[in-house]
């Protein structure tokens, strides 16, 4: 028996997932989970399919050794982890003086959301708030 997110996972259990993959080898391991949450009706409170924790759950037992899983067809990037880092942006710390007309003709934009502002994607850790 294996233990997944506090539930007990039994032997008729596993041998179920067991079958379903001799049975179904042309399935990848995402058509796989969908299977198996149709089989046991494995939906969350809105009828979706509860894949991704199912996919989770064929993984452990794949990795303990219960089952073998087909390989893995795709590989899905993360394009967040993949990304470079943000570029610094200098920014003056302190206060400014002098009269309102020495100032430069001041811009109101928006700095939600456009990702091409850099200001608020910047390291906070290098600057921190101005106050």
């Amino acid at each position: 028996m294996v233990v997944y997110r506090g539930r007990n996972v039994t032997g008729e259990q596993i041998a179920f997932i067991r079958r379903l993959i001799a049975d179904r080898p042309e399935l990848s391991r995402w058509k796989l989970s969908r299977e198996l949450c149709e089989a046991w009706q494995w939906k969350q409170a809105n009828g979706a399919l509860r894949d991704m924790v199912c996919r989770g759950l064929l993984l452990l037992l794949h990795r303990t050794g219960e089952i073998e899983l087909p390989p893995v067809r795709r590989v899905v990037r993360n394009r967040i982890a993949a990304r470079a880092p943000p570029v610094l942006v200098d920014m003056k710390a302190g206060p400014l003086h002098g009269s309102l007309s020495e100032l430069p003709p001041l811009e109101f934009v928006q700095l939600r959301p456009p990702p091409e502002d850099g200001v608020f994607q910047c390291r906070p850790d290098k600057h921190p708030p101005l106050l």
